[in-house]
């Protein structure tokens, strides 16, 4: 039995010891044998239990994807999130941590003795989950070069990474536990009758959705821009004017107006993606000085995983469910590669077709195209992973990154969230400039001789270090879980 801290089903490695589903509601990254027989409800319990190594392996990926890109990407705005529309490396981070949610929920709940029990502890671990988040990005830690911390809780972020995939979790959570059909599965269309009434869910979230983003009319509205700020931006109250409905806009779309009415200006993100469009800066597709006669809303709030779009991006987790579902019902490994790519490839070209119609894709409002590619795009990966590592049994090039999805809370939280390294640069030698991480990154830089390729380097020895310091905790059996 491995020490760990029972955390939640999320980030981290999903275990399956074959017990009922109230003793353990939300660790199953293993299934029997990797070959359950068809037809059945489930995995065979006669089988031995080993476990899914791609699943960690896929999400080891994603977190050192998100070290990547959130630390490099001030250096290749290439890299970094998209300013409003498009799609980058950045932005299928967080579909990426839906999706395998979706998978591992699957997995959890093959078996439910007590659906009130599961429920309860489901409800339970969302919480929590909700509250890490909070305390991560909600403003009290305040990151590299900042040797402060605090918040004035009149202006907590209430919402974030962490907060939005524990909503995401809730959702599919309760479908898996309240909405399945018991019934047998031994062909494609008993498993479509035994999952319908979950799709209809998912289908009903996408729908209300859709509603309230093209049919809510976002009135004119104010804000407080702040004291001081890029180019001499007049400070004090802001109006923007809008009056319009179904824009996707950074002004004056419906995801940004349900947040401003039910949490606050002050309880938004501060720093939006936005802030990068060419209207807002002059060194577009990176932060920078307004420009001459920018628009009012260049220095309004907006949170990036809202209320709204934390419904859109919770479809996600369903799509992860069904792969899951393919996982636990198809025995034949070429069949279930087979199965996945014929799921994920029509969800790809569909986001496609629907940009091209008129729907862009856009992260910070998690728009219909953007989940569909995001989603393909998530299948995929998990197709040739699951092939290579899985299938073919090619795993020494991946250990890192498996040691990683092993204990991917831990990264996120000391890495991701700089933690670990706003830690380190409290120790200094005279002046706080003169620490451990700066000094190491600077010499990298000087070493190749350029500022932008010795910050990419120094990234890459971070994610090394941290996928040494997992392969450590899984030598000594420990993980942090939630």
């Amino acid at each position: 039995m491995s020490a760990a801290v029972d955390v939640a089903p999320l980030l981290l490695p999903y275990r399956d010891t074959d017990t009922d589903t109230d003793t353990d509601t939300g660790s199953s990254n293993e299934i029997q044998s990797l070959v359950p027989p068809v037809p059945s409800n489930g995995p065979d319990e006669s089988t031995p239990s080993q476990r899914l190594a791609s699943l960690d392996v896929f999400r080891g990926l994603t977190v050192a994807l998100m070290i990547l890109v959130d630390d490099a990407g001030g250096a290749f705005p290439s890299i970094n999130h998209s300013p409003w529309f498009g799609i980058t490396l950045a932005d299928f981070v967080m579909p990426f941590f839906l999706f395998l949610v979706g998978v591992s929920i699957s997995l959890a709940f093959k078996k439910i003795s007590n659906k009130t029990t599961a429920t309860r502890k489901v409800m339970l671990r969302a919480i929590n989950l909700f509250l890490l988040g909070l305390l991560l990005q909600g403003g009290y830690f305040h990151g590299r070069n900042h040797l402060t911390y605090g918040v004035d809780v009149g202006k907590i972020r209430w919402l974030g990474v962490l907060q939005r995939i524990s909503i995401g979790y809730l959702l599919a959570s309760i479908s898996e536990i309240w909405l399945v059909n018991n019934i047998m599965v031994d062909s494609l269309a008993d498993f479509a009758w035994k999952y319908y009434t979950q799709w209809l869910f998912a289908i009903g979230l996408c729908s209300l959705y859709m509603c309230f983003l093209y049919g809510l009319s976002v009135p004119t509205w104010e804000y407080e821009a702040p004291s001081m700020n890029l180019s001499g931006f007049a400070s004090g109250t802001q109006i923007v004017y809008c009056g319009v409905r179904g824009s996707l806009e950074p002004p004056c779309n419906a995801v940004g107006f349900i947040d401003r009415v039910i949490l606050g200006e002050h309880h938004l993100y501060q720093h939006p993606v936005y802030r990068r469009t060419k209207e807002c800066s002059v060194k577009s597709p990176d932060y920078g000085p307004l420009p001459p006669n920018s628009p009012q809303w260049c220095l309004a709030p907006f949170d990036p995983e809202g209320i709204l779009s934390s419904l859109m991006a919770a479809v996600t987790c369903f799509v992860g469910l069904h792969f899951g579902h393919i996982l636990l019902h198809f025995k034949d490994q070429k069949q279930r590669v087979l199965l996945w790519s014929m799921s994920a490839v029509p969800l790809l070209l569909f986001g496609y077709v629907l940009v091209i119609l008129g729907i862009p894709s856009c992260k910070p409002l998690y728009t219909v195209s953007y989940a569909c590619i995001t989603a393909g795009v998530s299948g995929l990966i998990l197709s040739i992973i699951f092939y290579i590592v899985d299938v073919k049994h090619f795993r020494k090039p991946t250990v890192l990154l498996q040691w990683m999805g092993m204990n991917a809370l831990l990264i996120y939280a000391l890495g991701a969230c700089d933690l670990f390294s706003a830690g380190l640069q409290g120790f200094y030698w005279r002046s706080p400039e003169n620490n451990l991480v700066d000094g190491t990154e600077a010499l990298l830089q000087a070493m190749l001789h350029s500022k932008n390729w010795g910050t990419l380097a120094f990234v890459i020895l971070e994610i090394l270090f941290w996928g040494l310091v997992s392969g450590f905790l899984h030598m000594k059996s420990l993980y942090i879980r939630l």
